[in-house]
Formats: C-alpha cells, structure tokens, sequence
C-alpha cells in the first residue's frame, strides 16, 4: 500500500527539521505496512487484488482472507468485476480435482466443436447438456465427454487459455485439474465478445447455468444482491485423499452487474463443510463488491 506524502515543509522550516520529519513517516510507515501484509495472507499464501475503486482493493483482500482463515492451504479463489474494473487471486494457480465444475468446460467444448461443423447443437446434444449443467447429471456428462474426445477437451481449453487445465485421464472427467484462475478466464469467455465463443452460444451457457436446480444453487451466489442475474455450476466429490472437494462457480449479470468468482476447496471433512467454506468467501465478495459508493 502506497503511504500519502506528506505536505511540502511549510515555508521557513529548517532543512534539517523537514529531513527529521520525513525520517519520521518513514519509520511510522513500516509496521503500517508489515500489519497490512499480515492481514491478508492466509496459511501463508497472500490475497492480492487489484481496483480502480480507491478502497475496494484492501477491503476484499482482509475479508477474503478473514472468510477463510483456518482454510487457507486447501482453497484458492479468484474474481473479476468489470464495473470496478477489479480482480482478486488466491492461490488462483492451485491444482484441484474438479468434480463436477468441469461441466461448464465441456458445455464450451461441446459448443465450440458444433461451430467449427458450422451446425447447431442436435436435439440429443442439447437434452445432455441441459441435464449436465442444470441437474449435474453424471450419465450426460460421460456422453457428452465421450463425443467430444480429450482431443475436442484440449483444443477449446488452448483456445480458451486456460493452460493450467489438464483433462481427466481415461475418461475420469471429475478428476480433471483445474485451477481457481483458468475458472475465471472461462467465465470471462462466457461474459464477452470474443473468438472462441459466439454471443448465441454465450447466451445458450449462461441461460443453463441461470436454470440450475435449487437445491443446487449454493456457492457462489451466496450473499449476491437480489438485482443480479445469478449463472452457477457447483461440483462436490469425497475422494480417499485429501477429504470433500466442494467447489463453485459462479457469474453476476444485468441490473449493473457485471462480475464473476471461483471458489474452490478441498481437506473438506463433509460436504457441509466445504459448502460452509465456499459461502463465507462468496458472502464476503459479494457484499464487497455491493457497498454503495461513497458520496
């Protein structure tokens, strides 16, 4: 955090008075500083955000990291809001299981490879993909994993760039490696113009992941204001290793809304308790992001 500098000495002062008091800021500033580091950082690992709202970027940062204080070696978040023209990371380079949030890129694989066939989904594509995002259902899922070939998988993640995602081995889709940073480049994907996908395709994402069924609308639109438009995918796994993974996903749009966040998390020893810890971190954003201006 930049310190403000102090007013120009005012006329007459010694020289050497003005040197005293400009030595004197800069030994109050630094445990100002070494304060501020210590209290975003979480397990070690620090919040960094930046933004164009004077404010907003510390206060997202202490809160992020109060949400998952106790929790911070096994998650990692990342956000964007182009109104505030902000963005936050938390271990946003960390390798999780994906579970069941993969679905979103596999939606995108499967979109992407109907318009390099210049074709639009069939009837049969379109029924898997609406139960695979909207109910979460596996069966869709391995179908639609299946048409599309880790091949199909790979070449929209490169045109995505979303480097740091590595498909599942042998058809294990949920045990593809994703990070909380290539999960915000793909709802970014889902939020503009762009090359990869077309505003009809966008739409046609984001409409299922606005028709997701209730019981399966926690996570991230926790906390979000009653004005947005909510999109959501979630994904929640019990592996032998490293507990509950229990993650979301999720977009904010229309009513002056215009941001997304990726919360993900693992060492879960229930699915509530990932859940818990997703909710605290979305709340946190999402009421952040939220604050009226100050006047």
């Amino acid at each position: 955090m930049h310190m403000p500098l102090t007013r120009r000495a005012k006329q007459g002062l010694a020289a050497a008075l003005a040197a005293g008091s400009a030595l004197t800021a800069f030994a109050a500033a630094a445990p100002a500083q070494a304060g501020r580091e210590a209290g975003t950082s979480v397990g070690g690992s620090p919040v960094t955000c930046t933004s164009h709202r004077p404010g907003l970027a510390d206060r997202l940062e202490r809160d992020i990291a109060t949400a998952l204080h106790g929790h911070g070696k096994a998650s990692a978040l990342a956000l964007y809001d182009r109104t505030t023209a902000t963005s936050c990371a938390f271990r946003a380079g960390t390798a999780f299981d994906s579970a069941s949030v993969v679905k979103v890129t596999v939606l995108g694989a499967l979109l992407r490879q109907a318009a390099e066939e210049h074709r639009l989904l069939t009837s049969r594509e379109a029924d898997l993909a609406k139960a695979m995002i909207t109910k979460s259902d596996n069966a869709a899922t391995n179908a639609l994993w299946r048409q599309i070939g880790h091949a199909g998988i790979q070449h929209f993640l490169d045109l995505a760039g979303m480097r740091d995602t590595v498909p599942g081995p042998k058809g294990k889709w949920g045990r593809t490696q994703i990070t909380a940073g290539d999960q915000v480049k793909l709802l970014r994907l889902l939020t503009s113009d762009n090359h990869v996908l077309g505003e009809r395709a966008r739409a046609y994402a984001l409409r299922l992941m606005n028709r997701v069924v209730p019981d399966q609308r926690w996570g991230t639109p926790a906390g979000a204001p009653g004005t947005a438009t909510v999109h959501v995918k979630n994904g929640w796994v019990p592996l032998s290793t490293n507990g509950w993974r229990v993650h979301s996903v999720g977009v904010f749009t229309g009513g002056g809304h215009d941001y997304g966040m990726a919360v993900l998390s693992q060492s879960n020893r229930t699915m509530e308790n990932g859940v818990t810890t997703v909710e605290r971190a979305a709340r946190a954003v999402n009421r952040d992001l939220n604050l009226p201006k100050a006047s």
